[in-house]
């Protein structure tokens, strides 16, 4: 094989390994799990240890409650970079949907430590620390099995002592909670484990001793502790705390103490609920207690209150209710709007485009859509957009920004090779040219469309273009 034929062979597979990435991302977000499990893994065959491959089959597992699956490719995405956040969160939420509480909370620690940024480990932390006091109770009674991989919860940095007594920690335990915070309650977790004379004799996948694992973790623990007390004493904090809280009691308005975990409590509700309607409620009463709180009380306010607003109108989307749909996505893209928000910002613009598209309002679907362009990040929401509003275009009678819109879809979708969404812009294209009376054009973007169906074996599709192109060539050429 010359040199040139390897290349293009090259070419060749990294084009069908985009396309296979393109379909399988666009089939989870349909929801259609199973057909985007096969896509992913048909790439994977080209690209065996791809971990954006590995991370989203393993998403699709979980989906379908394939856990055991969803863990083993999470782990696969770590084996030759065991910091690759993705994985680590993903791995998490395996564990997480397994049952192993304990562990998930390991794992959503460690990605928090190294992406402190990323909202999503905190979460999972909440949500993990619920579970476990949700479903056994004093920590105390928790029984460890030996097993998974804790070795990356050794410190950093291998002069830290790991004799507990040499370390400067305040004795009290409230100064020590009040110091710690959220974190206190691991701490005494961690020294929960230390008290079982078995579990510490274990040993991990890695080999360590358990015993020094937990050990370096609350030495990590105390030297944070001891850090706070330098950067501001308890004394001023509680101080400080005493003059911003008044002494009369809290109303029943205000927020609860941990805002996080009991909203993580009700979406968790509204997940299981399996339909639209039991979703509504949930999501609606969550809301009304959400709007009671104060900024002061949540920083993250108006963000809780724009996704329940978006909760709400897919809801009644789903429940056939547009008109109060559309009411929700505008409170949500207001919201968004106020704190500049981009990623919320094109969600509700897409939301209420698609609530105006369906109700055949086509003028409006594409004013929202349109503004929605400057927004998009990927290459598959763009061809999927520009694909929509050339429908709607065509819809209105405007088939030259239909085609014009058609070709735009195309382009994008022949870049990522996604002989999907090339089949969809080929056939938009094709009944714009064909309004226009451009019949040769016509021609040849049908026969395009029909060798896309035929790639992707969609045989209906091909029926369909293949009776078109035959009525055309009959009777115009």
């Amino acid at each position: 094989m010359s040199e040139t034929d390897g290349d293009r062979n090259g070419v060749k597979s990294k084009g069908v390994f985009s396309t296979l990435v393109a379909d399988g991302s666009w089939l989870y977000l349909k929801g259609e799990y199973k057909k985007a499990i096969e896509s992913y893994t048909t790439a994977l065959t080209l690209r065996p240890n791809e971990k954006s491959c590995l991370i989203g089959r393993s998403k699709c597992y979980l989906k379908l409650g394939q856990h055991e699956n969803a863990l083993r490719d999470a782990e696969a995405s770590l084996k030759e970079d065991k910091t690759f956040f993705e994985g680590l969160h993903q791995k998490a939420e395996a564990l997480y949907h397994m049952g192993e509480f304990e562990f998930a909370l390991v794992f959503y620690h460690r990605g928090q430590k190294l992406r402190p940024q990323i909202q999503e480990f905190r979460l999972g932390i909440q949500k993990s620390q619920e579970a476990i006091e949700t479903s056994v109770g004093d920590p105390s009674s928790i029984k460890l099995e030996i097993k998974g991989d804790l070795s990356f919860l050794q410190k950093d940095e291998e002069h830290q002592p790991k004799d507990n007594k040499t370390r400067k920690v305040p004795k009290n335990k409230k100064t020590t909670k009040q110091l710690l915070g959220e974190f206190y309650g691991d701490k005494l977790y961690l020294e929960n484990l230390m008290k079982d004379k078995d579990l510490v004799k274990g040993k991990t996948r890695g080999g360590e001793h358990l015993q020094d694992v937990i050990q370096s973790c609350l030495t990590y623990l105390d030297t944070c502790t001891e850090l706070l007390i330098q950067e501001k004493p308890v004394c001023t904090q509680e101080k400080d705390r005493k003059q911003v809280q008044p002494k009369c009691q809290r109303s029943c308005s205000s927020a609860p103490s941990d805002p996080t975990r009991f909203l993580l409590k009700s979406l968790n509700e509204i997940d299981a609920a399996g339909n639209a309607a039991v979703s509504l409620k949930k999501a609606k009463d969550i809301l009304t207690v959400v709007e009671r709180w104060s900024e002061k009380e949540v920083p993250d306010r108006k963000e809780i209150l724009g996704s329940l607003h978006s909760c709400i109108g897919n809801a009644l989307i789903d429940l056939g209710d547009m008109d109060a749909a559309l009411q929700h996505h505008q409170k949500d893209l207001k919201l968004a709007e106020q704190r500049s928000n981009t990623e919320a910002t094109s969600r509700a613009l897409d939301n209420i485009g698609r609530v105006y598209a369906q109700t055949g309002q086509f003028t409006k679907a594409i004013e929202f859509w349109e503004k929605k362009i400057p927004l998009l990040r990927s290459a598959l929401e763009k061809t999927w957009i520009f694909h929509e509003i050339g429908w709607c275009y065509l819809e209105l009678g405007d088939y030259e920004e239909a085609r014009d819109y058609g070709l735009r879809s195309l382009a994008v979708a022949e870049e990522i090779g996604d002989e999907k969404w090339q089949l969809n812009a080929n056939v938009l294209v094709a009944q714009s040219e064909m309004k226009l009376g451009l019949y040769e054009s016509c021609v040849r973007s049908f026969e395009k469309a029909l060798t896309c169906a035929s790639l992707k074996q969609d045989h209906s599709a091909m029926n369909a273009i293949q009776k078109v192109l035959t009525f055309l060539l009959r009777t115009t050429l």
